[in-house]
């Protein structure tokens, strides 16, 4: 398509339909961490809850797409601005947008469809009508215009959405709270209400203008698109959409599921749409097929690695040239403007196949996190089948650079399942056990690549503190400096259950997981639960929303062990949670929180939140590797901070020697439900 191909003329409908479909793009993609955001914390802060949210976009993004094609198609310019008219002042009684506290789980629901459940019922209709805008728009336009090319209004929709996203960890998370988010949201969706019904409305003048149907049995020199080219056009956004997906689970599984997270991938993917829609010269296939060829293996090869820096600059350079390839070779390919609202809506079915897969199918058909893997070899074949509109080099290109994904990939899934035992995966994550004979026989329990604890096999040795649990760490000199038992404690996040080598005969050791499959592999692989001197029991369930609905448990130690990724959830990190900790807690109790993480420092947060209840927060970091690599004892350099009001305790001789009190900062904010931040806590 060539510059002037593209060009659109100036006419007074051209700025409604502009404004229209950009604060409609901008609004689409803004809801999406907005609504995630707030129902983030009632599933555990899992990652799946991002995946399984951005399924739902897909596929309201597809009927949408399927509903402009369908009436515009179909339905003549009035019925059809009528009806749309009529939706959009039947959307404005979801607003609004603030999810129920009815939905929230108590432990026994399905959390996928929970989920898609929350969001139909609370944006539903008005993101579905959101995400008819463009291709309807774009139709409107162009039944109005016969002569002009609407594609450039595709472009500009594609970078309102990533306006929208940079916008939101930058401009809105660090200074709107959620609630208030959700109240600008819905008055700007009225004013994009009016806006669109005005447009529907100016469309109504070309009543005499044919249907699309019409159209295309009027036009035949443009040539209809084949079930070939449909498919693959399905096929190219399916890989985008799929890669997207992956790539974000592979960075929330092992830093932590936070909006900045989701959206830094998100607005690659749409930056790709942008610069291919734009203008033919963004997308030189000399110039991408090569750098696609070298970023594929080279995300292969890094898919078991936890160096972040690294990880963050090869897999967002890899999403980037991926999606251009793909979107690159859609653009190229797409057809006459009669056609328009076909090619999007298989667009719109290939987005969400793609997320289907990942969101949907990969939790519950594969038992590790195996799609990054599956995805980059695909990826390969699906271009390496595209390049041979170029050449024989590149199609021999491609062979090649398929061959050396697949191996580096095969090399990845191997290091995943090296050694193990039981490998299980649902919602909350793919967890394994493997044991290891060296230095001393040992058992331990993964999630994702982050280890969870684990237990020495040694009958003998079985009960010993291991891993994060050592006794010059925060939970050892806290449970050697309080009194004998009985002393009741309550653990937030099971994990194998390695906190019970604290326990004395007499305590009892209440825990809170989410996973029942880490309940399930605690019980069977591992023996503290089962064997251990404590009383124990189990509540699954996510910890804050059980503690929340419990009467007072008079805890003597409440212990924060609970993981999303490589961070503890920002859902027990806010004013309100530690408002339910203290009702639990016994008189002179203590909290301790596991702070031990690569990418987020939590120290000042919880400083914070210790000082406003009038309590101490104080650090114990236990540098075990400093004389070694910390592998002959199976212990590991830890964080954790207690926090407590009980003098007697902070002066324990233990703890005064291994911690330190820290101070809270005035100028970072105080977390709440409604305002929190984990981009200011990244160790950047």
């Amino acid at each position: 398509m060539t510059t002037a191909d593209t060009a659109t003329p100036r006419t007074p409908a051209l700025p409604l339909y502009a404004g229209t479909i950009f604060l409609s793009a901008f609004l689409l993609f803004l809801v999406q961490p907005i609504i995630a955001k707030q129902i983030l914390p009632w599933f555990g802060g899992s990652a799946a809850v991002w995946a399984t949210c951005m399924v739902f976009f897909q596929m309201a993004l597809l009927a949408g797409y399927a509903y402009a094609d369908w009436t515009t198609r179909r339905l003549a310019p009035q019925r059809q601005a009528t009806l749309h008219a009529g939706l959009l002042v039947l959307s404005l009684l979801a607003l609004p947008i603030i999810p129920a506290a009815a939905w929230k789980p108590t432990g026994a629901e399905n959390p996928s469809w929970q989920i898609l459940g929350l969001l139909a019922v609370t944006i539903g209709l008005p993101y579905l009508l959101l995400s008819t805008t463009t291709p309807l728009v774009q139709a409107w336009f162009a039944r109005r215009h016969q002569h002009a090319m609407p594609y450039r209004l595709f472009a500009l929709s594609n970078l309102a959405s990533l306006l929208a996203l940079l916008a939101y960890p930058f401009a809105i998370e660090p200074w709107v709270s959620t609630r208030m988010q959700s109240f600008v949201w819905s008055g700007c969706y009225v004013v994009f209400a009016a806006l669109c019904i005005w447009a529907a409305m100016s469309g109504r003048r070309s009543e005499g203008t044919p249907t699309a149907a019409q159209v295309e049995t009027d036009a035949p020199a443009a040539a209809k698109p084949g079930l070939g080219l449909r498919l693959e056009w399905m096929a190219l956004a399916a890989m985008g959409s799929f890669m997207l997906l992956a790539v974000t689970n592979h960075l929330c599984q092992n830093v932590a599921s936070v909006p900045f997270l989701w959206i830094a991938p998100l607005s690659i993917y749409l930056a790709s749409f942008i610069f291919c829609f734009d203008h033919p010269r963004w997308y030189q296939r000399i110039v991408f097929l090569p750098l696609v060829a070298a970023a594929l293996p080279l995300m292969a090869h890094y898919t078991s690695s936890l160096e972040l820096k690294e990880v963050v600059t090869v897999f967002a350079g890899g999403l980037f040239v991926c999606c251009m390839c793909c979107h690159g070779e859609l653009a190229r390919s797409k057809p006459a403007p009669q056609f328009l609202t076909t090619f999007y809506l298989m667009i719109s079915i290939g987005g969400a196949l793609g997320g289907l897969l990942v969101g949907f199918a990969a939790p519950y058909l594969l038992k590790g996190f195996f799609e990054i893997s599956i995805g980059l070899v695909a990826c390969a074949a699906l271009l390496a089948f595209s390049a041979r509109r170029v050449g024989w080099w590149a199609v021999a290109l491609g062979v090649i650079v398929i061959g050396l994904t697949a191996k580096e990939s095969t090399k990845a899934v191997k290091e995943q399942i090296a050694g193990m035992r039981v490998m299980k995966r649902n919602f909350y994550g793919a967890i394994r056990t493997s044991d290891s004979s060296s230095p001393q026989p040992f058992r331990s329990l993964t999630h994702g690549e982050i280890l969870h604890g684990g237990q020495f096999l040694d009958r003998d040795m079985r009960f010993a503190a291991n891993t994060y649990f050592a006794p010059t760490s925060g939970f050892g000199r806290l449970f050697t400096s309080l009194p004998g038992a009985p002393r009741k404690v309550g653990v937030v996040g099971l994990g194998a259950g390695s906190i019970i080598a604290y326990a004395l005969r007499g305590d009892e050791f209440r825990f809170y997981e989410i996973n029942p499959q880490v309940v399930e592999l605690a019980r069977s692989e591992f023996s503290f639960l089962t064997e251990g001197p404590a009383k124990t029991d189990v509540v699954l369930g996510d910890g804050r929303l059980s503690l929340e609905r419990e009467s007072s448990q008079q805890f003597d130690v409440l212990a924060l062990d609970a993981f999303s990724g490589d961070a503890i959830p920002l859902h027990l990190l806010t004013r309100e949670a530690m408002a339910i900790y203290m009702k639990h807690l016994k008189p002179g109790g203590a909290l301790i929180f596991q702070a031990t993480n690569r990418y987020v420092d939590i120290a000042p947060v919880v400083a914070t939140l210790a000082a406003e209840v009038g309590m101490t927060a104080v650090m114990v970091t236990d540098d075990v590797d400093s004389e070694g690599d910390g592998s002959e004892t199976w212990f590991y350099n830890t964080d954790q901070i207690i926090v407590t009001a009980n003098k007697e305790l902070l002066n324990a001789p233990r703890i005064r020697e291994g911690g330190k009190v820290i101070k809270p900062q005035p100028k970072l904010f105080l977390w709440t439900d409604d305002y929190n931040n984990l981009f200011r806590a990244l160790k950047l």
